[in-house]
């Protein structure tokens, strides 16, 4: 059972939902505001959320027959029967309540007791995080079957991960700092509609109206072209608008295996073999949060 939990926790899936606060606590460090205490404990928040949102679209795409034999990536928990719905509820209550602990100290050691109206406003952050979590494809209204998903792994992935996290170190903003949060949630949303078009048939037989069937294959690639590359476009911006040193420009190289991995959907006829494409892209994007944040302290 331990282990089918493990599984339904999809730790691959980590490395991506770091990748946000990575880039919000080096641009932190960059402009002197560190904190370790902060960085341990949104990690670990980040981590809850993710689990939690695994756990749940296991369940929701479990119990709704999403998952089933005409599903072309690995199998999920309670597809294969594993893992109960019941126990499945169980997992995701205690998951998100842990979570939310975390969250709230997390809060706490970034606020105290003096800001409160920050405090509010992040504890609304960490409520709609779960939220978001749990209604991706759980309950009638799941907004991962409505093709809402890609706006808020953009959001959550992306604005909020980055400059969210830069906010609990510097209680304050640089409005710069949104395009690489703009460009990290676009690489998200590129693994998602990755994911959405290995899944596009069995999706559209399940009634989850993703953008991908919504909009078709080929419409789906251009879409995919798009947030790529504008994802470079952004960083890019970024690094000449703070510019003070070519090392900046260290996070072109994580785009290296990104371009080739464009090319691959460009030939790509088959959604079966798009399936490796998602771990390459996904590291790929931890990667680039790491060259881009080191290349600003170096």
């Amino acid at each position: 059972m331990p282990k089918a939990f493990i599984q339904a926790a999809r730790l691959r899936t980590l490395p991506l939902s770091l990748s946000g606060i990575i880039i919000g606590s080096f641009l932190a460090y960059t402009n002197g505001y560190f904190d370790w205490k902060i960085c341990a404990l949104a990690l670990l928040t980040t981590i809850g959320f993710q689990v939690l949102s695994n756990f749940a679209n296991d369940y929701g795409d479990g119990v709704k027959g999403t998952d089933n034999a005409d599903r072309i990536g690995p199998e999920r928990a309670l597809q294969s029967g594993a893992i109960t719905p019941k126990q499945m509820l169980y997992a995701i209550k205690v998951t998100g309540s842990i979570t939310f602990s975390i969250a709230l100290l997390l809060i706490y050691v970034s606020f105290g007791k003096e800001n409160l109206v920050y405090v509010f406003l992040f504890l609304a952050f960490g409520v709609a995080s779960i939220a978001a979590a749990i209604k991706y494809t759980m309950g009638k209204k799941a907004y991962g079957y409505s093709g809402y998903g890609d706006v808020f792994v953009f959001l959550f992935f992306g604005w909020l991960s980055v400059v969210g996290s830069y906010f609990l170190y510097a209680k304050q903003l640089d409005f710069t700092i949104f395009l690489p949060a703009t460009s990290v949630g676009m690489l998200s949303v590129g693994v998602l509609n990755l994911n959405n078009m290995r899944d596009r048939e069995s999706d559209a037989k399940a009634n989850k109206k993703t953008i991908v069937v919504k909009i078709g294959e080929e419409f789906a690639k251009y879409y995919h072209y798009y947030l790529l590359i504008a994802s470079f476009l952004l960083s890019l911006l970024y690094v000449m608008l703070h510019y003070n040193s070519p090392k900046q420009f260290l996070f072109m190289i994580a785009f290296i295996p990104i371009f080739r991995h464009l090319y691959t959907v460009y030939k790509t006829k088959e959604a079966k073999n798009l399936d490796p494409e998602l771990k390459k892209l996904a590291l790929s994007t931890f990667l680039y949060a790491l060259f881009f944040g080191i290349g600003q302290i170096l």
